[in-house]
């Protein structure tokens, strides 16, 4: 029988991989899904959402697979997520979005 992770536990999880990822690089929900053996990255929205730290766990680093920003981004909106990369020099394209081939953090 397949053991079932908390959620608790999940969205610990989930915070450790993103305290991982350096300012001015970000990962994507998908990564997270990945590295977390999971197909749901939906999941790590809600994780994410529910960040009860966001000075220790730098969820404005989480982007979409397309490096489109969070338009829920649940700490001031998308043009505060995108303040915050900017400050940490991560650039853009000209259709705003992540530049992922320059920024993409890579799990080990």
């Amino acid at each position: 029988m397949k053991k079932t992770i908390p959620s608790t536990s999940f969205f610990q999880q989930v915070y450790r991989l993103v305290e991982q990822v350096p300012a001015g690089y970000v990962t994507t929900y998908g990564a997270l899904a990945k590295a977390l053996h999971t197909k749901d990255a939906r999941r790590i929205g809600h994780a994410l959402h529910a960040n009860p730290d966001a000075n220790k766990t730098p969820c404005h680093r989480v982007v979409f697979t397309d490096g489109r920003l969070a338009p829920g981004y649940a700490f001031g909106g998308p043009n505060e997520q995108l303040r915050r990369l900017q400050m940490e020099g991560v650039t853009f394209t000209q259709d705003n979005k992540v530049h992922l081939r320059i920024h993409l953090y890579q799990f080990a």
